[in-house]
């Protein structure tokens, strides 16, 4: 039995990763910034981390690791991907390891401009991307006066600017092996979508984004979970974005397929190979909030 670490469990979509890693037969971590929210109470035990701005970020998180002897990390919170990258081999020598893609790949996904030099390079659709090139006045090409005028300070920078693409939505559940090998690669229509986050969602064979994710995969090394987001467009598959880590809307693709936690454990723990079962496409997906209480 391990002890599975995963973050920001604050959030309101990662209860499927604590139920998940339970099924799984393991023991589930939380951790936040603070523990007033519902993870605290569904998982088997809790830590607080500091904010991600603190000087000493990383020896806090290390100290707390070690104290609450966690086994294994699944991270998905953005702003810590590369520093647990970068970390990797330094936390496998004591006795923790950290599943997820290579530095260079998070480093490339973090930046969408870079994702969409890297799509263009490759040969893969995606939409046309500029740099921000502020200056501090935005107005209309036409027109006189100060109508419509907007003046933006210097708080604001590194923005991009991007095409809009219309189409159908999707988001590709993947789980790739210790060796950068697709093992599952499940679309997903989003059916519904509230602050970003899939609220319904049906699984769906398309042999045409599989062909596209598996190129992908042959010009960057995956580990673990990842998911892409594209649009479906007349027959244009377009590329927005990709994920290095776990999400969670992954809570549909998991459940067409099998317990990811377990193939992860297996294929990077104990170094076995594993394989994909037949995936339940059609599967519809539809969320509602439930709530813990604390007395």
């Amino acid at each position: 039995m391990y002890k599975i670490l995963i973050e920001a469990s604050g959030s309101l979509s990662s209860n499927f990763m604590i139920k998940n890693i339970h099924e799984s037969g393991n023991l589930a971590c939380g951790s936040d910034i603070d523990d007033f929210n519902a993870a605290k109470k569904m998982c088997d035990d809790f830590i607080i981390f500091p904010k991600f701005g603190d000087k000493n970020l990383w020896q806090k998180v290390e100290k707390s690791l070690l104290e609450h002897k966690i086994d294994i990390v699944i991270p998905s919170f953005d702003e810590m991907l590369l520093g647990w990258a970068k970390r990797v081999k330094y936390f496998q020598e004591k006795g923790i390891y950290v599943i997820i893609s290579p530095f260079e790949t998070i480093e490339l996904f973090l930046d969408k401009y870079k994702t969409y030099q890297f799509f263009k390079k490759i040969g893969i659709k995606t939409p046309k991307t500029k740099l921000y090139n502020r200056y501090e006045i935005i107005k209309p090409r036409f027109g006189r006066g100060a109508k419509d005028l907007l003046i933006f300070d210097d708080t604001i920078s590194d923005f991009i600017t991007q095409e809009k693409v219309d189409g159908a939505e999707y988001t590709v559940d993947c789980l790739f092996d210790n060796s950068g090998e697709a093992v599952y690669i499940i679309p997903r229509k989003r059916i519904d979508v509230k602050d970003g986050k899939s609220t319904k969602g049906i699984s769906e064979f398309r042999a045409d984004i599989n062909k596209e994710i598996i190129k992908i995969s042959r010009n960057i090394k995956f580990y673990g979970a990842v998911n892409f987001q594209l649009f479906v467009s007349n027959k244009d598959i377009i590329f927005i974005e990709v994920n290095p880590r776990i999400a969670g809307g992954m809570a549909l693709g998991m459940k067409a397929s099998e317990n990811w936690i377990l193939l992860m454990i297996d294929n990077f723990i104990h170094n076995k190979k594993i394989k994909a079962k037949n995936v339940k496409y059609g599967l519809k997906m539809a969320r509602y909030y439930e709530e813990v209480f604390y007395d």
